[in-house]
């Protein structure tokens, strides 16, 4: 079955297996089991990868479109289904314009002990401020992306929100945080710009 045969299916399987190699990761984080059995599983995983490997596509996913004209992500750092490090998010779109999502992240996105790396909180953020200044047929990209600190994120659950603020001439200026059940750990302000598509 190809991704053209049924784009559908093909999400599924996919996001399964991305589902299985996220425990993976989570479990070589947080194991406690001895050598040797550390030793026999990377050889499974070894076997597994060398099944995967029969078939590769050269370079990165990128972004193909199936036969329906969908244009698939599903190699994306942050939503991709085929991205194991990708948290993933789900952004959904307010009627005002605004955006949110809520993910939960876990041992793999650790930066100082039992909180979210700077970076990570970052990338989200690029990527849910991107989300709002996205206009249909003509995603938003980053020109900068300005990210202030106010509290530590602690693993587990998050939500992170933006809207625009402003449009300057070719500029649109996007605001956004970062919260958990603690209150907003993280505030950004992004510049974002809208290419033309022979430039994407």
């Amino acid at each position: 079955m190809s991704v053209d045969d049924n784009p559908d299916a093909a999400e599924a399987v996919y996001a399964s297996l991305t589902n299985s190699v996220r425990r993976l990761v989570d479990a070589t984080i947080r194991s406690q089991v001895d050598l040797a059995t550390i030793a026999s599983v990377q050889q499974k995983i070894d076997a597994a990868a060398d099944e995967l490997c029969a078939a590769l596509m050269p370079g990165s996913f990128g972004l193909p479109e199936t036969s329906d004209g969908r244009t698939l992500t599903w190699g994306n750092a942050v939503i991709g289904v085929r991205n194991a490090f990708a948290p993933p998010l789900s952004v959904h779109h307010r009627s005002d314009g605004s955006v949110w999502t809520d993910v939960t992240l876990g041992a793999a996105y650790e930066g100082p002990a039992g909180h979210v790396h700077g970076g990570v909180c970052a990338l989200i953020l690029d990527h849910v401020l991107g989300a709002a200044a996205h206009k249909p047929g003509h995603p938003a990209v980053t020109g900068t992306l300005s990210v202030r600190y106010e509290a530590g994120t602690p693993l587990g659950p998050v939500h992170a929100e933006a809207h625009i603020d402003r449009v300057d001439g070719v500029k649109t200026i996007v605001v956004g945080a970062l919260a958990t059940s603690q209150g907003i750990s993280v505030r950004a302000e992004g510049i974002f710009f809208h290419p033309p598509a022979a430039a994407r």
